[in-house]
């Protein structure tokens, strides 16, 4: 691919004409790997801007009961980082692809040689949940070196002094998480969402999705309401996965629910 990974993101949230940009978020090797594979690629089919595909992991501590259950089934089936990986290169020409890997994942191997193998396999960026910024600047480093987005999440809790540290330095995008607590699929979207969303914007240059809760079009249009540039739809997607007999078909049309919702709200 001749653009780098942090161009790739930046044309993806561009070409949305107007709409929100639409992340699934995706177990890597979850149901298994074939599927895996088979799910990301309906989940472009059903018009997702970008993919945050997740790197199963023993202690996955940013995510709830749904995600943690699928790491763990990926995990128990040996499913190892080179897999993820295939299942990045499988779809990486079509969209964006983010990894998310918890800090372990990214230093056993060397920062730098975790950063060569997701660019050789058409990763866009990286998420780590559980690398704070104020220990994050080697990675970020590597990342930039390699035309990768390092993207930092933030909080209802993140302090304002924090939250422009965060900004300045974010690339790809700003990951806003709706609520305090882990992932998973809530009855009820968070309240306030636009003051959250408008200190976020206010702290970077790049855009700003957010993650946590979002379960369906309703959620999702309150927080382009409130002033989101994109939306990340993990466990509900990945319960869709476990539970449904053609779990592709599943989640590309759960996708494709969500993307087309939001294209109506801007016709």
């Amino acid at each position: 691919m001749s653009e780098s990974g942090l161009e790739r993101i930046a044309a993806a949230f561009a070409a949305t004409q107007g709409r929100a940009a639409v992340m699934p978020y995706l177990m890597g090797g979850f149901p298994d790997l074939e599927r895996s594979v088979a799910i990301a690629q309906a989940c472009v089919e059903g018009g997702a801007s970008l993919l945050e595909l997740g790197v199963p992991f023993s202690d996955p501590l940013a995510d709830g009961p749904v995600i943690h259950a699928a790491a763990t089934r990926a995990l128990a089936a040996g499913i190892t980082v080179d897999d993820v990986l295939r299942v990045a290169e499988r779809v990486a020409e079509h969209v964006p692809v983010i990894l998310m890997a918890y800090a372990n994942t990214v230093i056993a191997p060397g920062i730098e040689r975790f950063c060569e193998r997701v660019v050789a396999a058409g990763g866009a960026g990286l998420i780590v949940p559980d690398l704070p910024h104020e220990e994050s600047s080697e990675l970020a480093a590597a990342a930039q070196r390699h035309g990768l987005a390092l993207v930092p999440l933030v909080a209802p809790t993140t302090t304002p002094e924090r939250l422009t540290a965060i900004g300045a330095a974010a690339s790809g995008f700003v990951y806003v998480v709706s609520v305090t607590g882990t992932t998973g699929e809530r009855r009820d979207g968070a309240s306030d969402l636009a003051p959250l969303i408008a200190r976020a914007k206010a702290s970077t240059t790049v855009p700003v999705a957010l993650g946590f809760g979002i379960s369906g079009p309703a959620h999702a249009l309150a927080a382009v309401a409130a002033g989101a540039d994109g939306v990340i739809i993990g466990s509900r997607l990945v319960r869709a996965a476990a539970e449904a007999s053609d779990a592709p078909a599943e989640v590309g049309a759960l996708v494709r629910e969500i993307t087309d919702a939001l294209s109506a709200a801007v016709a």
